[in-house]
């Protein structure tokens, strides 16, 4: 695979901090441009994220160097610069739709790991494993946008990235309604236990917006294109809550589903382990070589033994059962800054990249 220049928007944050720390060795993707906020353009990169470092190994040192660029002036003189680039910012959602079709407009595809873009019709969001085919739909973007090379591909919420991939191969057997409550851990708001005592020993019952978003999203993956958009899912039925625990990485969802045509317990276990996606079969160099795993153990999968499967980017499931009310029920988990995040961000960019988006 070809060399690729990359560059980092909203590189001081806590996923801009993670998508550094996977790029560092990267055999495809070379970081060349870090760039956030105004108040950090013009600093070093260490200066800039200064003590807001939350990821448990330093900041390299050639990254720590390097001086930050500003999102948004400097947008012409980033598309120059880079391949393509990450995007994580915290902004309003009309800012950050205004920013990404900015870089697009200017020739520069955009990764996202933002949410103002899932919904736009054109933009694919994209779990590799799950909806790869979806990335057909950036020539509609492009003829949209006027562009050759720019586009926009984001990625899903990462509450919904634990039970949904344990879902997905399960369609098969109809899944007719889903109940899934998910348990989120606090980096999902870029929080540490320094940064946010008051979750040490507490549970907090609401997370604003991503109730909805747990909802909505799994339909517009499964969905598929017609025309020039992507027609969401009439089904299943999905309703969710959201629970903020006192966990620093891994989100764990206790998921209950009903199907059409009831699988037995052996049937479900099969499809999990047998499930291959794209990714897998292209050998990319961020995909878990097992996507996903079952433990047989009652007291698995826990957050802290289990996160950081495969790299983190393994999703596993454990205690399926009968249920009284649906047909079964099982936990999952996932690491949320990892498969959740950037390194659903990067895995897609890989994705995007063996296929030739790039280029």
């Amino acid at each position: 695979m070809k060399q690729f220049n990359v560059g980092i928007i909203g590189a001081t944050g806590m996923v801009g901090q993670r998508f550094i720390t996977l790029l560092e060795n990267h055999p495809w993707f070379n970081i060349k441009v870090l760039a956030a906020s105004p108040r950090s353009a013009g600093k070093s990169y260490l200066e800039a994220v200064g003590k807001r470092w939350a990821m448990k190994t330093p900041v390299p040192d050639e990254i720590g160097q390097m001086i930050v660029l500003d999102a948004e002036a400097d947008i012409d003189k980033i598309a120059a610069a880079v391949d393509f680039v990450f995007c994580a910012v915290d902004m309003k959602k009309d800012e950050i739709r205004a920013l990404e079709e900015a870089y697009a407009k200017a020739e520069c595809p955009v990764v996202s790991n933002n949410s103002a873009n899932r919904h736009t019709p054109d933009v694919p969001m994209i779990v590799p494993e799950l909806n790869p085919e979806h990335a057909e739909i950036i020539s509609a973007q492009r003829k949209r946008l006027g562009t050759k090379r720019g586009f926009i591909s984001v990625k899903s919420n990462c509450s919904l990235q634990s039970y949904v991939p344990a879902l997905h191969p399960l369609m098969k057997f109809g899944v007719e309604r889903v109940l899934a409550c998910t348990y989120q851990a606090i980096s999902g708001a870029g929080k540490t236990f320094e940064t946010w005592p008051e979750m040490t020993d507490n549970v907090i019952p609401y997370i604003g917006g991503e109730e909805e978003k747990s909802e909505l999203e799994p339909l517009k993956i499964w969905g598929h294109i017609e025309d020039d958009k992507i027609v969401d899912a009439q089904s299943p039925a999905i309703t969710t809550q959201c629970l903020r625990v006192p966990v620093s990485d891994g989100h764990m969802a206790a998921v209950f589903v009903k199907f059409k045509t009831k699988p037995s317990i052996d049937e479900i276990k099969q499809a999990w382990k047998e499930f291959k996606g794209v990714p897998q079969e292209l050998g990319l160099p961020s995909a878990p070589k097992q996507f996903l795993n079952y433990f047989e153990d009652p007291n698995r999968p826990q957050t802290k033994l289990d996160r950081d499967l495969e790299g983190g980017m393994a999703v596993s499931m454990g205690r399926l059962r009968e249920d009284t009310q649906y047909d079964y029920k099982f936990v999952c988990l996932s690491h949320n800054t990892l498969r959740g995040a950037a390194g659903g961000g990067v895995l897609m960019a890989e994705l995007l990249a063996a296929k030739g988006y790039f280029d």
